[in-house]
């Protein structure tokens, strides 16, 4: 009942969307397990699309929170696909309780594969937030996935994460078989505050497609487990990626994204940590007032697609701040990161034609 109340909501606010710039729909994604997933997607009605997004949300939300920002991937002729992950939003499953996040790993493959084979031929980008981040990148581990992706961008991603005290690190993976479902008000961080905009919060926070409850033991367990193999196998990482983390964020640690950055084998990577900011920076009070900085994309280095995307002349737009803060800084540091590594090479070379 809980699902199918959640699951026409969703449809629901779908439907009543009658953007004009933006064709907004929706389908029920099944898996091999048997599990109905609801997805959407959001295709810009007048450009041509030129790539396309999956778009991944972070723990107790879904999807449609980023209708907005993909909206405004829309303008630069982005096509967005958002899937609910199991136990949030329109998809099955208790909510919140997320029984193993390695499903939602396969599933999210599952439906990269499906919306690939909609759109043959289109450079293929993931987004995701916090959890969803994690996600997406024990995936791109996958070297299948790792081919079909041209980069990722995570915001806050649950790389770092410390529970509320040491001990859930230890009772958790009992408790989790014990009492699956249970709600641990004990793991919740008391007083966390996730961004700044305080109508963002109430808009947050009144949405019934938000869990707003303690979490499920079952659900902390398997973050915390995807934290830790993440950290294990960061060198194996090697899709362009950029990663955005507040500094002031107490729910997933910015040092985790600092030691993605350092110890991912991309070659192209970035890292903005933004001074200040909480955990949801999408929706922090700076998407108002931010400076827009797209940079000179001119040239990038190994023509990667993952920097042609945002380098057509569309991009220098003026679209929303935010969106070009954060895509803008990101890979304008990016191309200066590559140019100083490719001098040092060059320097390298020249030693050695020197030498002999």
């Amino acid at each position: 009942q809980d699902v199918a109340a959640r699951r026409m909501m969703a449809i629901k606010r779908v439907k009543e969307d009658k953007d004009e710039k933006c064709l907004r729909d929706y389908s029920i994604f099944g898996t091999k397990r048997g599990v109905t997933l609801f997805t959407q997607s959001w295709s810009p009605v007048s450009r041509n699309v030129r790539g396309i997004v999956l778009l991944l949300h972070g723990l107790n939300e879904h999807s449609g929170r980023y209708s907005d920002f993909a909206k405004q991937l829309n303008e630069i002729g982005i096509k967005v696909y958002g899937m609910d992950w199991i136990g949030h939003g329109g998809s099955d499953g208790l909510h919140a309780y997320v029984p193993s996040l390695d499903d939602a790993v396969v599933d999210m493959k599952a439906f990269l594969d499906a919306i690939l084979s909609e759109n043959p031929g289109l450079p293929c980008f993931c987004f995701a937030h916090s959890t969803g981040a994690a996600i997406v990148l024990k995936a791109a581990l996958d070297p299948k996935v790792e081919a079909q992706i041209s980069g990722i961008v995570l915001t806050s991603p649950a790389v770092g994460v410390n529970p509320s005290h040491p001990i859930f690190n230890v009772i958790a993976p009992i408790a989790s078989l014990l009492f699956p479902r249970y709600q641990c008000h004990a793991a919740n961080k008391s007083g966390t505050v996730v961004c700044r905009d305080p109508e963002a919060l109430k808009a947050k926070y009144s949405d019934p497609l938000v869990y707003t409850g303690a979490i499920r033991v079952r659900t902390g367990c398997e973050i915390l487990r995807i934290s830790a193999y993440l950290q294990d196998n960061l060198t194996k990482l090697r899709v362009p990626f950029l990663v955005l983390h507040g500094s002031a964020d107490a729910v997933t640690d910015p040092k985790g994204s600092q030691k993605l950055y350092e110890e991912a084998s991309s070659f192209d990577k970035a890292i903005i940590l933004y001074d200040g900011l909480l955990h949801d920076i999408l929706f922090e009070p700076e998407r108002q007032t931010s400076s827009t900085v797209p940079g000179d994309l001119a040239g990038s280095p190994a023509n990667s697609e993952f920097t042609n995307m945002f380098s057509q002349p569309e991009f220098k737009e003026k679209i929303d701040e935010n969106i070009e803060k954060i895509f803008g800084e990101a890979i304008s540091r990016f191309k200066s990161e590559c140019k100083m590594i490719r001098e040092e090479l060059k320097t390298e070379e020249n030693e050695v034609e020197d030498a002999k």
